[in-house]
């Protein structure tokens, strides 16, 4: 039986997200969860914008694994104070400006909260396997 043709757009967005989600850059490869968010074999980083009272991004996830090295890079108009919840705790205080660079590893496998401390949001959870 023949597809209706109201049926063919659908059909087409469908095959080009697929297409989308198969292309790969070879100079980085993307965790596919959230723009700004790279994961090469030295290290991940993450790209993060505090603008106008916005956070972006919130609650991203990202892989990593024990001692892999993790970047974020913040560009802010406020200041406020990153804080990574692992053990040890990472602080790092954060000052309107653009491009500051944080980098942290974390040594225990598991779930990693990273939070923006005056704004109480969460702009990653980082899953650490060994």
């Amino acid at each position: 039986m023949p597809l209706p043709r109201r049926c063919f757009p659908a059909l087409l967005v469908a095959g080009l997200l697929a297409a989308g989600c198969a292309a790969a850059d070879p100079e980085q490869t993307d965790t596919g969860v959230s723009a700004g968010v790279t994961d090469t074999a030295q290290s991940v980083a993450l790209a993060v914008r505090i603008a106008g009272g916005s956070v972006t991004p919130v609650d991203t996830r990202l892989d990593a694994r024990v001692g892999q090295p993790i970047e974020l890079t913040v560009d802010s108009d406020t200041d406020d104070e990153l804080h990574v919840h692992s053990h040890p705790d990472h602080i790092f205080p954060v000052v309107a400006g653009e491009s500051q660079r944080f980098q942290f590893t974390v040594d225990i496998p598991g779930r990693v909260d990273i939070e923006l401390h005056h704004t109480g949001i969460t702009v990653a959870t980082v899953l650490v396997r060994e």
